[in-house]
């Protein structure tokens, strides 16, 4: 929905995080500071996913209050070198220093407390969706200033010749060699877009700890479309 109240509904709920998607539709810089301000105030994390490793909005992201980016499409060890230069200070990476920072209350500070201050606890998460990604992973997950390795499902089961069989074994393997990619390079591991009947053998048994349960839509239209069917049975008895 891209609103602050977004992020105060999923604390109730009792999620852990959020995801301001801004690489599928009309989420942009101004709605995600708006929900990373309100994360800042409610204890909430937000995360910020833009477009692919070429955005422009990879380190402006971090600088609008987004615990981490989550970069889509990173195929290759350029790709996550290149992301980890945007999102870390030098001599680590190449970002410009901001101006006052949400997660330090817009306090002007001294350029030291400043780069302190927006690097702690920043995480930069890679998905992996294509097969060159695949090919790649170790060297993606070994890149440093890569903090986690995110499987975007649906995008990595059609880019390996699968699509739409989340199922199949192979896509399962895949997963296996990349939650181990990630165990060996001492990156997270997390999976977004997976059917929850699939999230014990394909997330948890991997060792994910981030798991992009579902989005604000299918909230909607799955929880509304099982309660119109309850209703609706119970009026035709």
């Amino acid at each position: 929905m891209g609103r602050a109240e977004s992020v105060l509904m999923a604390r109730g709920a009792g999620f852990d995080f959020v995801v301001a998607d801004m690489e599928h539709g009309p989420i942009g810089l101004g709605e995600l500071g708006q929900m990373a301000a309100a994360g800042i105030a409610a204890g909430l994390p937000v995360y910020g996913r833009v477009t692919g490793p070429d955005s422009s909005d990879i380190a402006r992201v971090l600088d609008c209050g987004a615990t981490g980016v989550i970069v889509p499409h990173v195929d290759s060890a350029a790709d996550a070198q290149r992301i980890a230069q945007a999102c870390r200070f030098g001599p680590r990476g190449a970002r410009a220093l901001p101006g006052p920072l949400p997660m330090l209350d817009y306090r002007v500070v001294p350029a030291s407390e400043l780069v302190d201050g927006a690097e702690r606890n920043v995480e930069v998460i890679a998905m992996i969706e294509s097969a060159p990604a695949l090919g790649a992973v170790d060297q993606i997950a070994a890149t440093p200033g890569i903090d986690m390795l995110m499987i975007g499902t649906n995008d990595l089961a059609d880019g390996i010749g699968l699509r739409g069989q989340i199922d199949h074994p192979d896509l399962r393997a895949a997963f296996q060699r990349i939650a181990g990619a990630a165990a060996a390079h001492g990156c997270g591991f997390g999976v977004m877009g997976l059917p929850e009947a699939l999230v014990e053998s394909h997330a948890l048994a991997l060792g994910a700890r981030a798991i992009v349960a579902t989005n604000e839509t299918n909230l909607i239209t799955e929880g509304g479309a099982a309660q119109l069917a309850r209703l609706k049975a119970k009026a035709t008895r």
